[in-house]
């Protein structure tokens, strides 16, 4: 697997997460839970999003040189 890839998939992981995280706060300080499978389902596609503009993203930051 190349960086490239690598560094994409842990950006997703990332995304995923921190929806959960946020999705707990909320329900935390009194919000109604949408329940975890349907939180969970939502997350992955957070996590997929993350992760495809991270991919292409991080070509556009390469040719402009950051």
């Amino acid at each position: 697997m190349n960086e490239r890839t690598k560094s994409a998939l842990l950006w997703g992981a990332v995304g995923v997460f921190a929806f959960l995280v946020l999705h707990q706060g909320f329900v935390a300080l009194g919000g109604e839970s949408i329940g975890i499978l349907p939180a969970i389902g939502v997350a992955v596609v957070v996590g997929a999003v993350v992760a495809v503009a991270a991919y292409a993203g991080e070509v556009r930051l390469l040719r402009r040189g950051r």
